[in-house]
């Protein structure tokens, strides 16, 4: 009986040992995105201030992803026009001070995966999937004082207006690629 104990105990450690909560870190966390400028161009921008937090087991391939991006953090390098982003044409930061992404289901191993989820922009709350390209969990090689770091690179892609950003439709594009690249400690 008490062999019987121990290696319950132990396979329920071991179906455990893999699973993991982590807290976004926001100075290695880098959420962007780009979108036609008139059709000439592609403009870059970003968001400065990201926090969250982030489950993993991929162990099972499951996890999840709960992230708040300050809105009002944007910037593409030119003030006139990040002030513009902030307005109610755009963000409108001051009503909507959020970005968010809760996930729903995932799918990720080492080598990437999928993650669905809600996306709430101005309000507005729609399903989207992350595309994971990468996923790696370990030791901080350069803090050890950290437990564990684990981090994803992911992507997607929404229409502006399914937000209700419809100020300069069609000469800036509707179409926004988001780009995601997360680090959490634990």
């Amino acid at each position: 009986m008490k062999k019987l104990l121990m290696v319950t105990g132990l396979l329920a450690v071991m179906g455990t040992a893999n699973a993991a909560s982590y807290k976004i870190d926001s100075s290695h966390t880098y959420p962007n995105f780009t979108v036609s400028h008139l059709g000439f161009s592609t403009m870059h921008g970003h968001f400065a201030k990201t926090t969250g937090k982030l489950e993993m087991d991929l162990a099972k391939g499951t996890g999840s992803v709960d992230i708040k991006i300050d809105a009002s953090s944007i910037y593409t390098g030119f003030k006139k026009r990040d002030d513009h982003l902030r307005s109610p044409d755009f963000f409108n930061v001051v009503e909507f001070p959020d970005i968010t992404f809760k996930s729903t289901s995932a799918k990720i191993s080492k080598n990437g995966g999928s993650v669905m989820g809600d996306l709430t922009i101005m309000g507005v709350t729609k399903k989207v999937t992350l595309d994971v390209k990468h996923v790696k969990c370990g030791k901080h090689p350069f803090n050890p004082k950290l437990k564990e770091v684990c981090g994803f690179d992911a992507t997607t892609s929404v229409m502006r207006t399914d937000f209700g950003m419809k100020y300069g439709i069609p000469a800036i594009g509707d179409k926004i690629s988001i780009n995601l690249e997360v680090e959490a400690t634990r």
